[in-house]
């Protein structure tokens, strides 16, 4: 027998019976809800890759076949209807769209084609856009249109430095001249003091932009939880904490999507391939005061330094995971998520960072001039792009996924009526 729905005709003039779930625990479906839908935001749902949002039916398999959705608040039935609905107010203030992983198991189960999982991931860049400070720059993050600007913009200020470098010798005394025990500098142009000091002040300006996106978010949270009456927390914010880094580093819930578990090997290369890079330019930035070295440290690091070939393995395990993850995309376009310019742009760019450094490092070796020289400067534009934009790009998910899965433990959302503990 066949189903026809209809899509609901909204009078805002008055209250409508809810067909939402409850607002609060126990609330048993009496009453009335005020729907206040922005159509705005519904049309870039669509737009943003949830175009087979109008398909659903609400029927819950969805939910019923995500093996990481909580009884209490199974998803992501529920983040269906409010979009459906266009209830921005409800879904950005929504930890459940960042616990889910996009595995795709609601999409390829879905009788109706819906593809929940992808209009879940156009939820999760609308919330990008909504906390980040300033909101301009992710909206710009978000337009092929304004790419060239935003490459520009790094470019330009690289090339800065470059201009104010001479004067800034000058009056703080560094000499330009490369010590001794320097084989082959990387490049003479861009010293590594200049390097440290560029990338620095900008991280700092990055780091208190995500701080305030992620207060934004998490005030957001308990703000939706106070209305609906969940005021105690279930666990405390450290042991929270705790429990969740150890899921981020094990990449536990990966394990439990059936759809596309072999995004999980793609996922853990890049993570820890990114981590590696990471924790060696850590190292490398705080050498001068990092009471763990012992004797001068001298820069560039030989080829058979151990952090030298720390980075290289992380390098080669983001560039393999970046592939794989492209293939897997292209391989199983039926079953994969869809994906934006908003997926697209944070891949090929962390592709790009990695191949670039790889690429730099081997004409750093083979003593190509002036090649080695640009190679550098493009690399570091695109790590400026990488890091600087961080709060709004894709990249951002690293930020606001951590926060949810903590929000999750300490609100006690993951404790209480697991579906599939029943089963």
């Amino acid at each position: 027998m066949k189903t026809e729905t209809k899509k609901p005709v909204l009078d805002l003039a008055r209250p409508h019976p809810s067909p939402l779930p409850a607002p609060t625990e126990g609330w048993s479906g009496e009453g009335t809800y005020f729907v206040k839908p922005d159509r705005d935001f519904l049309h870039r749902i669509l737009a943003g890759g949830g175009e087979d949002l109008k398909n659903c039916f609400q029927c819950a398999a969805c939910s019923v076949v995500c093996e990481l959705s909580a009884g209490r608040k199974p998803f992501p039935r529920k983040e269906m209807i409010w979009a459906q609905w266009g209830l921005k107010d409800r879904l950005l203030a929504d930890a459940d769209i960042w616990l889910c992983h996009q595995c795709n198991d609601c999409s390829t189960h879905c009788p109706r084609g819906a593809r929940p999982g992808d209009v879940m991931a156009a939820i999760r860049r609308e919330s990008v856009l909504h906390y980040a400070v300033p909101g301009f720059l992710a909206r710009w993050m978000n337009q092929p249109k304004y790419l060239p600007l935003l490459l520009l913009i790094p470019a330009a200020l690289l090339g800065l430095a470059l201009l104010v470098r001479g004067p800034m010798e000058n009056a703080l005394g560094i000499s330009n001249d490369p010590s001794e025990k320097i084989v082959f500098s990387y490049s003479s142009m861009l010293p590594h003091w200049l390097l440290i000091g560029f990338f620095t002040f900008f991280s700092v300006l990055v780091l208190l932009a995500a701080i305030a996106g992620v207060v934004r978010f998490w005030r957001a949270l308990k703000a939706a939880d106070l209305q609906a009456g969940n005021l105690a927390p279930a666990k405390g914010l450290a042991p929270s904490i705790r429990s969740s880094l150890t899921t981020i580093l094990g990449h536990t819930k990966f394990n439990l999507c059936t759809a596309q578990r072999s995004r999980f090997l793609s996922h853990m290369a890049v993570f820890y391939g990114f981590i590696a890079l990471s924790v060696v330019s850590i190292w490398v930035v705080t050498a001068r005061f990092n009471p763990l070295v012992q004797g001068e440290f001298v820069y560039p690091l030989n080829f058979w330094n151990p952090w030298r070939m720390l980075g290289n393995l992380g390098g080669a395990a983001l560039v393999a995971g970046c592939l794989l993850m492209i293939y897997e995309r292209l391989r199983d376009s039926k079953d994969a998520s869809a994906g934006s310019f908003f997926d697209w742009a944070f891949l090929g760019t962390l592709l790009a960072v990695a191949l670039t450094g790889l690429i730099t490092e081997l004409l750093h070796y083979a003593r190509l001039e002036p090649h080695r020289h640009v190679a550098y400067f493009v690399h570091l534009v695109l790590v400026f792009t990488l890091l600087t934009y961080l709060p709004y790009s894709k990249f951002a998910h690293l930020l606001y996924r951590a926060v949810a899965m903590v929000y999750a433990e300490h609100s006690g959302r993951n404790q209480v009526g697991d579906i599939h503990a029943k089963q």
